[in-house]
């Protein structure tokens, strides 16, 4: 009775979890777009799901909410579920609406997708090769194997995105990054914009022109055939006449430069709203998150070093792990998704993010039991199996300390360049 009753607490916050997860996709993430898959949004929704079911039970263990027995079931039932969609599900209805795409693989589609699946899940498996990450005794298809795997691209994701939300975060939110930029900056720029727009105009009228004089004078009639009259028309002039291809190609370069300058306009008022938005109550209260994780960066940076110089393993506490959390979903804004799909590409680039967010959970739960006490990491241990925990912590610093360090001169090489780029007449 004990085990229904758990079971049926388990069921009824994955249905919430998994209903969150639908609203979230619907109205958020894919608002803009159609999906005609429906199969795309069950398993971005289940995915989302069993993601926040693991920490769900992460707390019930600390709490000691349901039976041990209860839990057990439900940590090995909610693993092999997760490991069946990142490792089966997702890659192969990838690498089918990839392959759906393609009109000349539209009719055997199904058996090219199984193709990219199997050359998925061999370079999936080969993964695993020079990585120290479990005894052999494990058979192929154990939990083990799989976790060890998805344990590994997860953690490298994470370590990426901690090491550049913990370096972008203060970058984008401190008042001290932000370049001064004022009204006359952004006119003078709107002038020469301007001013390259009607040199384009005033060229394109000149090469207009030279072509109805041409044309009036008989020549474009006259013009020597076939492929050496048409480059010969192209490459040269008749006396007294416009060079056409010196004006084309000054024009194309005038269009160029504009392009130029129409980005460094609306650079230069993002970085303006900037300014009026740091001197607002939110701003304020952003700008000194900023230095708080400016220290944060700090320290995790020297610890990483540390960790990684004396081969020691960090215990990293929960308050800290939410804060690298908090530091990638605020240092890392989501208009990619906007700016890469369409209506054919939409079902791979959700997939893909589901396929992500499964891995960094999972790998959440290798990275947050070393925080948690012994008695609270018993049923953990036991579902995960014989891993190599502490690989996984000593790889997270190595990449954390390389994907900050590179954020770091990054954001410097691009903070030095903004200012000279302004500054050129």
């Amino acid at each position: 009775m004990s085990f229904l009753i758990d079971s049926s607490i388990m069921v009824t916050s994955q249905v919430f979890f998994f209903g969150f997860g639908w609203l979230f996709f619907m109205r958020q993430l894919f608002k803009d777009y159609e999906v005609r898959q429906y199969v795309v949004q069950v398993i971005f929704s289940v995915t989302f799901a069993f993601s926040c079911t693991m920490f769900e039970l992460i707390i019930f263990e600390i709490l000691g909410v349901l039976s041990s027995s209860s839990r057990y079931f439900h940590w090995k039932l909610n693993l092999c579920v997760i490991l069946l969609i990142l490792v089966f599900m997702v890659p192969f209805y990838i690498g089918y609406f990839i392959v759906s795409t393609i009109r000349l693989l539209h009719r055997q589609r199904l058996l090219f997708s199984c193709g990219l699946w199997l050359t998925f899940m061999y370079f999936f498996w080969k993964l695993g090769d020079p990585f120290p990450i479990l005894s052999p005794k494990h058979g192929i298809l154990s939990i083990e194997q799989l976790i060890s795997r998805v344990g590994v691209i997860g953690v490298t994701l994470m370590a990426l995105l901690s090491g550049f939300g913990a370096v972008n975060c203060p970058y984008t939110y401190m008042s001290y990054f932000l370049r001064n930029v004022t009204d006359t900056d952004i006119l003078v720029l709107e002038r020469r914009l301007l001013q390259t727009m009607d040199m384009i105009i005033s060229k394109k009228k000149r090469i207009a022109m030279a072509r109805r004089n041409l044309f009036q004078k008989g020549d474009l009639n006259n013009k020597p055939s076939g492929f050496w009259g048409m480059i010969k028309s192209v490459t040269t002039s008749a006396p007294g006449s416009e060079n056409l291809t010196l004006i084309q190609q000054e024009v194309d370069a005038l269009e160029e430069l504009s392009r130029q300058l129409f980005l460094e306009t609306v650079d230069l008022y993002a970085t303006k709203e900037r300014i009026e938005y740091s001197k607002t109550f939110k701003g304020k209260y952003f700008n000194f998150l900023g230095y708080f994780f400016s220290i944060y960066c700090v320290w995790k940076i020297f610890m990483a070093t540390i960790n990684i110089v004396f081969d020691r393993v960090g215990k990293t506490d929960p308050v800290t792990r939410g804060i690298e959390i908090t530091v990638n979903y605020l240092g890392i804004q989501f208009d990619f998704f906007y700016a890469i799909s369409s209506s054919k590409s939409s079902n791979v680039i959700v997939l893909l993010l589901a396929q992500i967010m499964g891995m960094y959970f999972v790998s959440s739960v290798l990275l947050i039991r070393m925080s948690m006490p012994l008695e609270y990491r018993t049923i953990i241990t036991e579902v995960l199996g014989e891993l190599q925990f502490n690989f996984y912590h000593r790889w997270f610093d190595v990449i954390f300390l390389v994907s900050a360090l590179s954020s770091i001169l990054f954001l410097y090489l691009a903070h030095k360049q903004a200012p000279e780029k302004h500054m050129t007449p």
